[in-house]
């Protein structure tokens, strides 16, 4: 295998100039992956007086950064983008590219996917290298490419053996951003971009940006509901208590679909991934999908009537009642104690 197909790239997306986090999540990982791999650790940049961030993510480990720079490129755009990254994995054929599994990522991954003919897995919760043997042949070096399947019951691992080149998209949240004490000493390569008049085909006319008010993955504390609160009477006192202990309050996709709580505050493998300080699981079974989005948390406290829910399984304090007798007792006694 050449060097080149040693290199691990990971797709930095940016919005105004301002890196959103999980391409520096990415890069923590992709780190990790291209030490497994004893190979180079590469970041894909496309904007416009990008200098400063491609500098950033020699703190996160790139060794160099290939930097698409031009006043056109300054708004994320499907065709000019794809048609950069495509054409660079079509020359340096790397062993595996990163996206982010945001709107831009999950937009530009598959048209690139499809340009190189490479395999691509969806919302990965882990990845790792490994030999694999398949159908009797071995496969040096896989990317193994891992997340829930069959609505979150199993754990599929997946493998693109016959591809040169393997991607995968990952959410927000799922991988740990880890800074390196010293930045590394990485250089830019600047790319050529010719605009071409297909890019034009499709173009901005105007943006609306509104900054989310619920900051989930911030919060040190997060008091999270399930459907088993009941009704949405019943979560409203997820925000009395999560009041009392300065928390925010969270919700799982089942107590989303129910009405109980707003889409921006699902916790799980649809929502978001969170590793709060405390996490306190009020009426949440534990299902698989949730527990990719929480099992991180530093403490976790579920309390639930079932003695048998799978919560149970990964909390560090369980309590098994009624959350419509226990949450009350808390907040009570939360009341006393943090006067």
């Amino acid at each position: 295998m050449s060097e080149n197909q040693q290199q691990v790239w990971v797709f930095i997306e940016q919005r105004e100039g301002k890196p959103a986090d999980v391409s520096f999540e990415l890069l923590s990982k992709g780190r990790k992956l291209a030490e497994s791999l004893h190979g180079e650790l590469k970041a894909v940049l496309i904007g416009h007086d990008l200098q400063a961030l491609a500098a950033e993510t020699f703190r996160y480990g790139a060794t160099e950064v290939l930097l698409a720079d031009h006043p056109e490129l300054k708004h994320y755009n499907t065709l000019p983008y794809s048609r950069l990254v495509s054409e660079l994995v079509d020359q340096h054929q790397p062993r595996i590219v990163l996206f982010g599994g945001t709107f831009i990522g999950r937009d530009l991954a598959p048209r690139v996917a499809s340009h190189t003919r490479s395999g691509l897995t969806a919302d990965c919760t882990d990845l790792q290298i490994s030999d694999v043997t398949y159908l009797r042949k071995d496969y040096s070096q896989l990317l193994l490419q891992i997340r829930p399947a069959f609505g979150g019951n199993i754990i599929a691992t997946i493998i693109c053996p016959d591809a040169p080149v393997q991607m995968a998209t990952v959410r927000e949240g799922v991988m740990e951003k880890i800074p390196l004490a010293q930045p590394v000493a990485g250089r830019i390569t600047p790319v050529p971009y010719t605009p071409d008049a297909a890019d034009q085909l499709v173009r901005i006319i105007e943006q609306h940006h509104e900054e989310s008010k619920v900051n989930l993955k911030a919060a040190p504390i997060i008091v999270s509901g399930g459907y088993g609160m009941g009704n949405f009477q019943n979560f409203q006192i997820l925000y009395e208590l999560a009041h009392v202990i300065g928390g925010e309050v969270a919700g799982t996709r089942a107590a989303v679909d129910a009405g109980f709580i707003d889409h921006v505050r699902q916790v799980g493998q649809t929502g978001v991934t969170v590793r709060p300080k405390l996490y306190i699981a009020c009426g949440i079974s534990g299902a698989i999908q949730h527990r990719a989005g929480m099992s991180d948390s530093n403490k976790i406290i579920a309390i639930n009537d079932d003695p048998d829910a799978p919560i149970f399984g990964v909390c560090h304090y369980g309590i098994v009642g009624d959350v419509m007798d226990v949450i009350p007792k808390l907040i009570d006694a939360y009341k006393h104690k943090l006067k």
